[in-house]
């Protein structure tokens, strides 16, 4: 039932990285629904503005970092800038220095403020090698939801809490051509190498994925060499395409909500296609779903991961960042035939 909000105006920071960003998504989105007189302005970086555009009374603030807004003098600039909006409280869902610093600013105006507990503490002993904790701790999600409820917005999360499909411009149509066979989009690039599958073996599975002429392959990535690397993987099969570099990042939020599937690794791919309610099947390497991160709403048993059995130390780090001697290859203990048969089992 639609709740009265205790206030008109709620200021939401969340800057980086793409992946959090992102599952800030369906927690507006419940707060949203259960508050309907309440409106929100998100503030973070331009890039990031296309994934709150579908969600109703959901305003978006550019922070410009690298422009007007570098430095603590930027930082009041934005501030004033954001202050003009009549903002009646703010929820720091980021807890870095920038956002200490702008909340530090409206606590001055008396604004009121809660920031997100990250739970560094309990991720400390999730990941540390001698006594750890193995436990799933709080999702992300989980997370910005308290900070609304602290502010006065409580709400359920719900696996219904996701955009619905977009419409796809004509550019996109003009890449994927009609849908005949199921579409089935491979991110299989993440921030760090820890967390990426052996490119051999994805080139293994592109292949083989490819010869069931059963799905038509979209394949996501960024940056000179991914693109590179995704050539190969396409190489000339009319069933793949390298997305990497052809569209915008608008066109490929339009893409990921109409695919059938995403195979992701533990990065930002996989809590695009999850904010649309798209099924992610995601690899995990050095890196653990019970840190927190997992894409929302999806069942846990689409996650694959790596042999904790033999590599006892997982997860070593939260971001993939730190690969202890001896774990470079732990990706290796997923086969290519347990990624298949996962592929099968989820779109029937």
């Amino acid at each position: 039932m639609a709740k009265k909000a205790e206030h008109d105006h709620l200021l939401v920071f969340r800057f980086s990285a793409l992946g959090d960003v992102a599952m800030a998504v369906p927690v507006l989105l419940a707060v949203t629904k259960k508050y309907p007189e309440l409106k929100i302005t998100v503030v973070s970086r331009d890039f990031h503005q296309p994934l709150f555009e579908a969600i109703e009374r959901v305003d978006f603030h550019k922070a410009m970092f690298s422009g007007r807004h570098k430095g603590v003098l930027g930082l009041w600039k934005l501030f004033k800038e954001l202050k003009k909006r009549n903002i009646d409280a703010v929820a720091d869902l980021h807890n870095v220095l920038r956002s200490k610093v702008l909340t530090f600013f409206f606590t001055i105006g008396r604004f009121k403020w809660v920031q997100i507990d990250k739970g560094r503490a309990d991720k400390r002993a999730l990941t540390r090698k001698k006594g750890k904790i193995f436990k799933p701790l709080k999702t992300t999600p989980q997370r910005y939801a308290e900070v609304f409820a602290q502010l006065g917005y409580p709400v359920e999360l719900s696996d219904d809490d996701v955009l619905r499909p977009f419409k796809m411009s004509e550019n996109v149509n003009g890449l994927t051509g009609e849908k005949a066979e199921q579409w089935l989009g491979i991110a299989p690039f993440a921030a760090h190498s820890g967390k990426m599958y052996p490119f051999k073996k994805m080139k293994g599975l592109v292949e083989t994925l490819k010869n069931t002429k059963k799905y038509k392959i979209f394949l996501f990535g960024g940056g000179n060499k991914e693109k590179t690397q995704l050539e190969t993987l396409a190489s000339s099969a009319e069933n793949v395409i390298n997305i990497a570099g052809r569209l915008s990042f608008k066109e490929e939020l339009q893409l990921i909500s109409n695919l059938d599937l995403m195979v992701s690794m533990d990065s930002a791919n996989g809590h695009l296609a999850a904010n649309y309610g798209v099924p992610v099947i995601s690899l995990w390497g050095v890196t653990h779903p019970y840190a927190g991160f997992y894409p929302f709403g999806q069942p846990l048993s689409n996650a694959l991961l790596s042999d904790r059995e033999k590599y006892p130390a997982i997860p070593t780090s939260i971001y993939g960042n730190k690969v202890p001697k001896g774990y470079e290859n732990v990706m290796q203990t997923i086969s290519e035939e347990t990624i298949l048969q996962k592929i099968g089992e989820v779109l029937g």
